[in-house]
This record gives structure tokens, sequence and C-alpha cells, in this order.
């Protein structure tokens, strides 16, 4: 995956406010802005979702968007 790609987010893991998670059921699309270290191993994706909200995934989080 690549900064300004469309993603789908497929399942959520980390702990995020209800109001988001409700937000992303709504519309789960969104665009990565930037990439996130994460476990000091692994890549996160920072993703925006429309009116500015934005939170990270984990890899196995999100998918392509078709």
């Amino acid at each position: 995956m690549k900064i300004g790609q469309k993603v789908k987010v497929c399942r959520i893991r980390q702990p995020i406010p209800e109001k988001m998670i409700n937000r992303i059921k709504e519309n789960p699309i969104g665009t990565i802005k930037e990439f996130k270290m994460v476990d000091g191993s692994g890549v996160g994706f920072w993703v925006q979702f429309e009116e500015k909200m934005e939170t990270w995934f984990f890899e196995d989080e999100i998918e392509p968007a078709s």
C-alpha cells in the first residue's frame, strides 16, 4: 500500500472511540496519508476519512478499496 491510496477498513482491533467506530462503519473508505511505525518492527497506516477524521490502522485492518 502507498500514500494517497484509497483503502477500506475491514476490521478494527485497536481501541478507538465508539463515535469514531460508528462513523467508520457508515463509510469505511479512507485515504492513506502516511506510514506509522508500530511495535518496533511493523508498519501501520495513518488513514484520513471524510470531514478530516483520522486514525491509524495495522496492515491487517485495511485492504485496497475497489
